[in-house]
């Protein structure tokens, strides 16, 4: 009854409420914030290098910082400060770089306990009190009676204090802070007041990227009236702070492990405004960055509101508003990464700890590819096809050049790899893009980045799969994954090379593509590990969920769907249409009563052992349309949007993920999904909107129309492409490049009828 009101509430609504709005006033960047979607609140541009944002708790020990790995968290009471760095939707953190507290009258140099007010520059907050809007942020720090505003150009954060009148103004820059803090984190850091009053500074970090190097550069709307650098590690004797005034005394420049710096700024007349520039080469380039974007707080402001508004102009939503909000903050959370990387003058730091330069390309990093090549990057190639897709094609192939390792990236940001998850899954971005028709990269070059990732043999386990057809279980954790989405990231370089012309390589990766049936268990029907001898492993338990054993945060259930290239393959060995769909039936309605996930933090928004909350689900409930039954597909997703997505602070699942949860929203509630990147077709599910507009390059648009959608009509009845009808389940990605409309005819009882037969069927290798 629950998911039956949420539904309601988000596909119903007055009449005005359909089209009302720009659509940057339709995105509210609180959603998410709360339980664990991991999404940020604050100011950041589209792509931006800096997310300026507040962090609610830094201090929390590495295990217990799984709830605040975007710094921020909707159920805090107390605000830390606001530093610069974020990411939206991670499993895992770091960042949370240079800290701003602003403080009022009496300066306090630790953050405090959350339960004791004034016990540290912690403040306590009203969510009351809050704005947050694309490129702005707005909250009033209740104890120094602070009112803090942000916003963010692409390289740049500015911040806007309104102190108390009479109340002397002072800011604390804590560069001992971070998130995902332990002893030891910061390696190494330094302050420098320059002559003309612009603080610059550094820190260099062993955090999830090892040894990452970032910069800073700040000014500030008015004169500092006396500062002091101290480094607060224990084996450094602490004697105060130098002042006031900026005479002989005063400290211009610090090195150390645990710096922080006050900077005193009097009684104010008007607010202070703090422009602050981040840059990954050096303080030169921080400069130069803060520099290259003129202008202070509403100029800035301005700007980004422009870039979101053209951001978010490439798709056009009529739907009610509960229901066009939701989609218009996945989408907006789907375009702040890949983010820029690479400084104004296309200077960057690469993952050989170099500084190299980006030659007609913005270097973009924040590849959390395991997630992301799902649909956020599908997502991309269709919203932000040459500028952000160009730009990741070129910068994925860069950094496997500079690489210590030379292959691609695996989950990289500030252009360093922290070997994060599995698989080689930039070959799919990559092939994605190509395929569709993307150009301006070296695709040479590119295919063979792929190779090289696909055939190193140290990684992963690849010696023996590239040997066996299988990764062995008894060698190598997590073996039964990592053999399918090899054997589909394979699949995805055997397409490129096809296309390309390059034909032994293509030969070679398509026999690769089949390996999934190694892991195979023909006898059970389930995705399992083998050990070297061949043999499968037992005790065998397809709910088990144990990081580090068989599958990568998952189990059997959500795995035995995983090989998008060959879902016609895998129905054969299960028996047929009939026992698929059955299987699929028994995943969605599985009794979990008696099952224990609390250990496994990224296992959220469970339907039975279908797992919205994390990635390798994602595709499972478009596939009742490859065993000729779509509107099991229709009534399934009816329930997924219903009770995994809301448009408040608690509206995501699970981890956002890069933007692959929001992605997956954004191409769903328009009909449908890119279940195998690399196949050039989306699969048809059902429209959550009732109208859409995609606008494509050179004036063409692709037109989404649901007549009669609404909470009762749920089904599709009919569906035309351009006034013709379409008997087929999927849409090819050349006809919606093409320009023109698919409308959708919706009823309240299924079709069982419509796209039933075997050629009507998504694409698949094995013939369907």
């Amino acid at each position: 009854m629950r998911n039956a009101f949420l539904l309601a509430l988000l596909l119903s609504g007055p009449a005005f409420a359909q089209s009302a709005g720009a659509p940057i006033d339709a995105v509210d960047p609180m959603i998410g914030t709360a339980g664990e979607g991991h999404t940020f609140p604050g100011a950041t541009a589209p792509f931006g290098m800096v997310q300026l944002s507040p962090d609610t708790d830094t201090g929390c020990e590495i295990r217990a910082c799984y709830g605040h790995a975007a710094g921020y968290r909707y159920e805090d009471p107390t605000i830390q400060g606001f530093s610069h760095t974020h990411f939206s939707g991670a499993g895992h953190s770091d960042l949370g770089d240079v800290l701003v507290a602003p403080q009022a009258g009496t300066v306090r140099l630790d953050p405090g306990d959350p339960a004791k007010p004034g016990s540290g520059y912690r403040s306590r907050f009203d969510h009351a009190s809050e704005t947050a809007r694309p490129g702005y942020y707005a909250v009033t720090l209740a104890d120094g009676g602070i009112r803090a505003e942000l916003t963010a150009g692409t390289r740049t954060g500015v911040h806007r204090y309104t102190f108390p009148a009479g109340t002397p103004a002072h800011l604390v820059i804590d560069l001992r802070s971070s998130l995902y803090n332990y002893p030891g984190k910061i390696l190494w850091s330094g302050l420098h007041l320059r002559p003309d009053g612009t603080l610059t500074g550094f820190r260099e970090t062993r955090g999830w990227a090892p040894g990452r190097k970032l910069y800073f550069a700040m000014r500030f709307s008015a004169p500092l009236t006396g500062h002091g650098f101290v480094d607060r590690d224990a084996a450094v004797t602490y004697k105060g702070f130098q002042g006031p005034g900026r005479g002989s005394e005063a400290v211009a420049e610090k090195l150390g492990k645990a710096l922080e710096a006050r900077l005193d700024f009097g009684t104010l007349a008007a607010p202070l405004e703090v422009k602050v520039a981040l840059s990954g080469v050096d303080e030169a380039g921080a400069v130069a960055n803060l520099e290259a974007e003129a202008g202070g707080f509403d100029a800035i402001r301005a700007r980004t509101a422009a870039a979101w508004t053209q951001a978010l102009g490439a798709v056009e939503i009529a739907a009610p508003a509960p229901m066009r909000r939701t989609v218009y903050t996945a989408l907006y959370h789907a375009l702040l990464a890949p983010s820029v990387w690479s400084d104004a003058d296309g200077r960057y730091r690469g993952p050989d700890d170099q500084v190299h330069r980006a030659d007609g390309f913005t270097f973009r990093s924040t590849f959390s590819l395991w997630d992301t090549f799902r649909a956020e990057h599908p997502l991309l190639t269709l919203v932000q096809p040459t500028q952000t897709t160009v730009d990741v094609v070129r910068s994925l192939v860069a950094s496997r050049r500079f690489s210590p390792d030379g292959i691609l990236p695996v989950w990289q940001f500030a252009g360093r790899e922290t070997w994060t998850m599995i698989g080689y899954h930039a070959a799919p971005v990559i092939a994605d893009a190509y395929l569709k028709g993307i150009r301006g990269f070296d695709a040479d070059a590119a295919l063979d980045a792929m190779v090289a990732s696909a055939d190193y043999a140290p990684y992963g386990g690849l010696g023996d799969y590239m040997a066996r057809g299988y990764v062995p279980i008894d060698k190598e954790p997590e073996a039964a994954s990592k053999t399918v989405e090899y054997a589909y990231d394979d699949w995805t370089i055997a397409r490129m090379a096809r296309a390309m012309g390059r034909d032994a390589i293509a030969a070679r990766f398509e026999k690769r593509a089949a390996n999934w049936r190694n892991s195979f268990d023909t006898k059970t029907g389930w995705l399992r590990a083998r050990l070297s001898s061949g043999a499968f492993r037992t005790p065998f338990d397809p709910t088990a969920i144990n990081y580090g054993s068989d599958y990568t945060e998952g189990n059997a259930w959500q795995y035995s769907w995983f090989m998008p290239q060959d879902q016609a393959g895998l129905f054969r060995l299960l028996g047929g249409d009939a026992k698929a769909i059955a299987k699929l039936d028994a995943m969605f309605d599985y009794d979990n009563s008696k099952l224990d996930y609390s250990h496994a933090e990224d296992i959220a928004g469970l339907i039975g052992q279908y797992i919205h909350g994390n990635e390798p689900s994602h595709h499972v409930a478009y596939l009742y349309d490859y065993a000729g039954a779509p509107w099991r597909t229709q009534e399934r997703l009816a329930q997924i949007v219903a009770s995994q997505y809301k448009p408040t602070p608690d509206g995501l699942a699970g981890n956002d993920d890069l933007g692959q949860m929001s992605a997956w929203l954004v191409f769903t509630a328009l009909g449908f999904y890119p279940v195998a990147p690399g196949s050039n077709e989306y699969v048809i599910g059902r429209p959550f909107v009732d109208r859409a507009t995609l606008n494509l390059p050179d004036g063409k648009s692709f037109v989404v129309v649901a007549d009669g959608l609404s909470t009762t009509n749920r089904y599709i009845a009919a569906v035309t492409l351009n006034g013709v009808p379409l008997a087929r389940s999927y849409l090819r990605d050349a006809e919606l490049r093409a320009g023109g409309e698919l409308r959708f005819t919706m009823a309240a009882v299924p079709n069982k009828g419509w796209a039933t037969g075997r050629a009507a069927r998504p694409f698949s290798m094995t013939a369907r």
